[in-house]
């Protein structure tokens, strides 16, 4: 097979919304806190959610995004995008990404880590042997490429750190779908984050919305989790196998371009 000397565009196919790196868990309804207070609480809570994360060790999650686009003249379109991810720690994953306008999946079976767009056929290949939450962190800091909801694997660990939430508050309880969630709010330099964690004692994000505060529009992503904690998928889903008349395609580094 011919190694063609491309790089696939993979930013421009990204369907994932931006990672804000924290982490969740529950609390008891409160008054909102002052403005730029933040409750030690609801620190904790995203402390709770992150080490409850770090125990699953075979899932599969679902998430519905919409996202908002600014036009030059501040008017906003809206997009929708879908997501399935299936892991196994610490260092099998299969994301599946897709609109309307754009698909990729992403194969990481402990030793290969691959990238496919099927529009395309073209498909590319790194070797890596970290965990997930190694894996995302570095596909992303040498290729520029996002898994979807990567924070999910960083939350709880050190590269998700607090110190850097400005002002965080218990915003009482909802119901997302029929599960009762306790409803957080932050705010993180340019970016006001909210998250719904399922009440309890396995908290899980159900529902994460950023605002971008940088931007006087104020675009919105909102995402919609579903979680199978008892997936009934086999371990070879992992492996990729080009499929006919597929071309592998070389993953340039950023470092090099």
């Amino acid at each position: 097979m011919v190694r063609k000397k491309l790089v696939l565009s993979l930013l421009a196919v990204m369907l994932a919304a931006p990672g804000i790196h924290a982490q969740t868990a529950p609390a008891a309804a409160a008054a909102p806190a002052a403005a730029n207070a933040v409750d030690p609480a609801s620190i904790q809570a995203l402390k709770n959610m992150g080490a409850h994360l770090q125990t699953l060790s075979r899932f599969k999650v679902s998430v519905d995004l919409t996202g908002e686009r600014v036009l030059a003249d501040g008017q906003k379109l809206q997009h929708s995008a879908t997501a399935n991810i299936e892991a196994v720690r610490p260092n099998m994953l299969r994301a599946r990404m897709f609109s309307a306008r754009a698909e990729r999946e992403i194969f990481y079976d402990g030793k290969l880590a691959t990238i496919f767009i099927p529009a395309q056929k073209a498909y590319s290949t790194v070797e890596f042997t970290g965990n997930l939450g190694e894996l995302v962190s570095k596909l992303e800091e040498r290729y520029g490429v996002e898994i979807p909801m990567a924070d999910m694997f960083l939350w709880g660990t050190p590269a998700a750190p607090l110190d850097k939430i400005e002002s965080a508050m218990n915003a009482g309880q909802d119901f997302i779908d029929n599960d009762l969630c306790d409803h957080y709010a932050f705010r993180q330099g340019n970016v006001d984050w909210q998250i719904w964690i399922t009440a309890g004692a396995k908290p899980l994000p159900r529902k994460l919305v950023i605002t971008n505060r940088s931007d006087d529009a104020r675009p919105q992503s909102v995402q919609y989790f579903d979680w199978n904690l008892k997936p009934t998928f086999k371990d070879s889903i992992f492996k990729f196998t080009p499929p006919k008349g597929a071309t592998a395609v070389e993953l340039r580094s950023l470092e090099s371009k």
